[in-house]
């Protein structure tokens, strides 16, 4: 037998008809749920007592006065939501609501109404902040403080006290805090006239020991001796090592030139009349040479007069400059003694002033220290003026009631439209999760899609829900489609038409595989097929129960050899469609599907007949199944939708292939087509049609006096013995 091949299943993908589909199939739980949830918040709705709510507004600002401080006008610093958020707090705190539970007795007065004695003041604090909300009125920022009762006095009575023990809090605390802070202000400014007061007393003495002018004493930007000569020398070296630098570069160049460089660049270098004129009756003479030699010839007295005139000059101008270039040298010589001399001094000045700045270091010190401590107390007066000047102000209404609270006789709890709709919508929505969570924990087989990608095989067939039998249903029945559509799938399936012997197989009992082989056996038969049926589940045999045919001889007696094929194989009232019954299955033969009778029996029944179906018991229960999976030609597997955990079916697939059974593929059963729109299209059409077909058959035949068909329905079954 041919192993099944791997089938590639499609991608999962969730859709939303995929959710409602899980709605509709789970709407028991859905509206269970949501029943409960609804009526329970009703019914908590209208138990509840009614609560009375008062509010009273108010208007809260930061610390100041009525009139602008000394130091100019007062900087609100705009809204601050923390600023808001902490004064929320301070309304609920300890320290205003414990004194409006004293001031209004409510300790008493709730321990009476609830029979309870007198309430401790933690106790009648968390019954006050249970039934207090504090909040910001919307787009202002007025603060709004709500108290709920079932008083609606009482609720408004409470609101006007707390807003008027939080205002007198603010302005106690504010008087209390600006009295203590303005005693230390004084404190700190006494403390700081005795500092200044040693200061001075030590900078006069130390001024005297140092010897410290007054005007170097009185002001702190003027310079020592010491200083304005480390500046003067400084400068006078910085000049004098300028001029040096200049000196000296000078001379390298004019050092490094040839003697006609030399002599064209010194008259730019360092200007010379001496030279100046020397160079010009030198160019003069030259010239004069050049006409007389022209003139009288080289040999000419005139020309060697002139010559001789020009060799004199040539020297004197060689002199001069040798001259010159020796004076800069000395002179740049002269300027680097003075800058070494500079230099001794501006170091000795430096040193000096060192010395004296380590000296008056302490002086220094303490004049810094003066004039800190001087700027400090200047603050500090200051500081003390303003806040003697602000308490003497009026204070500005830091909290203003703006509305009071009045007692009002319209209840706010419970909300009872609220409340139900708040039900409502809970209850449908913890319905939807637990029936998405039953979804989740059932892994049943649930879609097409699942079977074939656990399974890796093809779905041959989908079986509604309440089939009947079709050999009684005839063919025009509105299930026979889906079993036409399961035999035209097998048939494509089969790559060998000799491959006829078929049994049908699932993982548990009540599946409905001996109903599936049944009508898949009577279509082929309608069909025109010699179809044989074959109950070999000889442990609950229930084929004969459908023909109403007696069990008593069959295949178990066959294959014990005690009656022939012939005497065992009964007709049925479908001409083509032959039946052989399971027979009784004595304790002594539990091996008989596979002894070697079977096997001769199959091979007889293939030639015989051109389909030939075998009901088979559970795969997961005993092993006749799988002997018969081995022996037949094609297997098919019955899936009931959402009865088994898919590893069982998936157990049963791989049990089938272990023994080398050929699954041609798998067929669903007992889908219900009108809570699962994606089974719809596999045969409710056809349904739809063939039921309007019938119920228009009826009433013509009605309309006529005659029967109808289904008032005829019967089967008339002769056994064959």
């Amino acid at each position: 037998m041919e192993a099944t091949k791997n089938f590639d299943a499609p991608e999962i993908k969730l859709h939303f008809l995929d959710y409602w589909r899980i709605i509709r199939i789970r709407k028991t739980v859905i509206l269970a749920v949501f029943l409960l949830v609804a009526i329970t918040t009703t019914l908590v709705t209208f138990i509840l007592p009614p609560k009375y709510a008062s509010t009273v507004r108010i208007a809260v600002e930061k610390d100041g006065s009525d009139i602008d401080s000394i130091s100019g006008p007062r900087n609100s610093g705009g809204f601050d939501p923390f600023w808001v958020q902490t004064q929320f707090e301070k309304i609920q705190s300890k320290l205003v609501l414990y004194q409006v539970i004293s001031n209004l007795d409510l300790a008493k007065r709730w321990g009476e109404k609830y029979k309870a004695g007198e309430l401790t003041l933690p106790i009648a604090y968390n019954f006050l902040k249970r039934d207090l909300s504090v909040s910001q009125s919307r787009n202002t920022t007025l603060i709004e403080i709500k108290v709920e009762s079932d008083i609606p006095a009482e609720a408004s009575e409470i609101a006007n006290k707390i807003a008027d023990v939080y205002r007198a809090t603010r302005l106690e605390r504010w008087t209390k805090l600006s009295t203590i802070g303005l005693a230390k202000l004084e404190e700190e400014m006494e403390q700081h006239n005795r500092t200044i007061s040693n200061l001075n007393s030590r900078l006069d003495k130390m001024r005297q020991d140092l010897g410290i002018s007054d005007l170097e004493a009185s002001d702190s930007r003027s310079k020592s001796i010491e200083q304005e000569t480390v500046v003067k020398n400084e400068t006078e070296r910085i000049m004098a090592q300028r001029e040096y630098d200049q000196l000296a570069t000078m001379y390298s160049a004019l050092t490094n030139c040839t003697p006609a460089e030399l002599r064209r660049t010194i008259a730019t270098v360092s200007p010379d009349n001496l030279l100046q004129q020397l160079l010009q009756d030198q160019n003069s003479e030259a010239q004069k040479f050049v006409t007389a030699r022209h003139d009288y010839g080289p040999d000419h007295a005139m020309v060697r007069g002139i010559q001789d005139k020009l060799s004199l000059l040539n020297t004197q101008v060689t002199d001069r400059v040798d001259g010159i270039v020796n004076g800069l040298k000395l002179k740049a010589e002269s300027q680097k003694a003075a800058v070494d001399r500079l230099t001794s001094e501006v170091y000795r000045a430096r040193t000096n002033d060192a010395r004296q700045a380590e000296i008056r270091r302490p002086y220094q010190q303490i004049k810094r220290d003066l004039e800190t401590a001087l700027g400090v107390r200047e603050r500090l007066y200051g500081r003390v003026w303003q806040e003697k000047v602000d308490q003497a102000m009026p204070r500005e209404a830091i909290v203003e009631i703006i509305d009071k609270a009045e007692a009002i006789d319209r209840p706010v709890k419970p909300n009872k439209a609220l409340n139900i709709f708040i039900g409502v919508v809970i209850g449908l929505a913890i319905g939807i999760g637990l029936a998405f969570f039953i979804e989740y924990l059932d892994t049943s087989v649930k879609t097409i899609d699942d079977v074939e990608r656990a399974l890796q095989a093809p779905v041959l067939g989908v079986i509604p829900q309440n089939v009947g039998y079709l050999i009684s249903e005839g063919p025009d029945s509105p299930h026979a489609e889906a079993y036409r559509v399961l035999r035209t799938n097998i048939m494509f399936s089969q790559k060998d038409p000799k491959l006829n012997t078929i049994t049908v197989v699932s993982g548990g009992a009540g599946e409905g595989k001996s109903t599936t082989i049944f009508n898949l056996a009577t279509v082929f038969a309608q069909n025109g097929s010699r179809v044989l049926v074959v109950d070999s589940d000889l442990r609950r045999p229930s084929i004969h129960k459908i023909l109403k045919i007696s069990n008593s001889i069959g295949l178990t007696n066959f294959l014990l050899k005690q009656n022939t094929l012939e005497e065992v194989i009964q007709t049925t009232p479908l001409a083509t469609l032959d039946f052989l019954p399971s027979g009784k299955l004595p304790s002594s033969s539990m091996g008989v599907l596979s002894s070697a009778q079977m096997k001769d029996l199959i091979r007889d029944l293939k030639r015989r007949y051109d389909y030939v179906f075998f009901d088979s018991p559970p795969i997961m229960g005993v092993s006749d199944a799988s002997i018969l999976a081995s022996e037949v030609d094609c297997v098919l597997q019955v899936i009931q939708y959402r009865r088994y955990p898919q590893p069982m079916t998936i157990r049963a697939k791989q049990m089938i292939e272990k023994v080398g059974g050929n699954l041609l593929g798998i067929v669903l059963n007992n889908i219900n087509m009108a809570s699962d729109e994606n089974y719809y299209y596999y045969s409710g059409y056809y349904y739809d049609y063939y039921s309007k077909s019938e119920d228009s058959k009826s009433d013509a035949e009605d309309s006529e006096g005659k029967p109808s068909d289904r008032e005829n329905a019967g089967v008339g079954i002769k056994p064959k013995y």
